[in-house]
């Protein structure tokens, strides 16, 4: 057999065996909750690494950084997380987010595990990552000893610690406050039976609320309002080098993981029962959230024909006695569900 009639046949014999795998491949990425957890995994990336990025530039690149760059970062990555899964989960990228909308009805329990699963993988990778940028620098700055407390501790490049001035409690106070006015005011920003950010301009909208949050009450404890952001990279410190300490410093590592959940909860109770309660879809959502699951606020009116008395702009929760008389808007674009990151 000649050298071409082997290189045919397997060819041939490749193109069979692959078919199928491709074809297995696709049908499990079409899948709701698989685009879904790819979604969350690959927005909390990105926040994650220009987040991190900018982290490291305060700590160890001198000049290079500021406490105002980490905000920056840290607000604009968000922005650019919710453009990148906005339309396919709703770019939580916030566990404590993800637990207030499922305890809220907003949701469906079994997704929990699946949001939460796929943003602690990519903040874990986006850790790791920012790892092997700045190792060089990480190891110049510290003298080669990767320490957690200290002048040149560079644990703090990845998660958050307690600083001096703070107690325990009041961190953990602190953390609820400032998880429950970030929640507070994202119910705000894409409630469209009040006055929501414009169309199109939700992710930078979002983007300027971590900003805000970051330099007005980020001192404290450095924010982490969110246990996405905090246990992962925390854990990658543990394997790569830093040891146990990262979780024993002044006993904080819990703090990130339980206080955000709890804040985050609260300040959506806030806004339901004081600005939400005039809304018949709010009230009855209080009332019976199971009947609400997976129903979330589009921010974009769907891509489709209108019925000449509906409006594109109407939740698709709201039942047709209660919707708004006014007319019908065209549509601008496909559905954006964003009532979180």
């Amino acid at each position: 057999m000649s050298e071409a009639d082997r290189r045919r046949r397997s060819t041939r014999k490749s193109k069979t065996i692959s078919t199928p795998m491709t074809t297995r491949i696709h049908a499990i990425l079409e899948k709701e909750m698989v685009r879904e957890f790819l979604a969350e995994f690959l927005s909390t990336y990105v926040m994650m690494m220009f987040g991190l990025g900018s982290v490291a530039h305060m700590v160890v690149g001198d000049k290079f950084g500021s406490f105002l760059g980490v905000n920056l970062g840290f607000g604009f990555g968000v922005t650019m997380g919710v453009h990148m899964a906005g339309n396919i989960s709703g770019a939580h990228m916030n566990a404590a987010l993800t637990f207030t909308n499922c305890a809220l009805g907003r949701m469906s329990w079994k997704k929990f595990p699946v949001y939460v699963l796929g943003q602690f993988m990519g903040s874990f990778l986006a850790a790791a990552t920012i790892y092997c940028l700045f190792y060089q620098a990480i190891m110049d700055y510290s003298g080669g000893y990767l320490t957690v407390t200290g002048p040149t501790a560079t644990a703090n490049i990845f998660a958050t610690y307690l600083p001096d001035h703070m107690t325990l409690w009041r961190g953990f106070l602190d953390e609820v406050l400032v998880t429950g006015m970030l929640q507070l005011c994202l119910f705000a920003i894409t409630d469209k039976r009040n006055n929501p950010a414009l169309q199109g301009t939700q992710a930078l909208v979002i983007g300027i609320l971590v900003v805000v949050i970051g330099v007005s009450l980020g001192m404290n404890t450095g924010y982490a309002i969110n246990p996405s952001r905090d246990l992962p990279p925390r854990f990658f410190t543990f394997l790569a080098g830093w040891g146990i300490q990262v979780f024993r410093a002044k006993d904080w590592w819990w703090v990130p993981v339980v206080a955000p959940p709890l804040g985050a909860y609260l300040g959506g109770i806030i806004y339901l029962v004081f600005i939400g309660s005039s809304n018949p879809w709010e009230t009855q959502m209080l009332e019976n959230p199971g009947a609400y699951e997976d129903r979330r606020i589009s921010v974009l009116p769907k891509t489709s024909s209108y019925p000449p008395n509906s409006s594109s702009l109407t939740p698709v929760s709201v039942s047709p006695t209660s919707r708004p008389s006014i007319r019908p808007v065209p549509p601008l674009g496909d559905s954006v569900n964003l009532e979180q990151f």
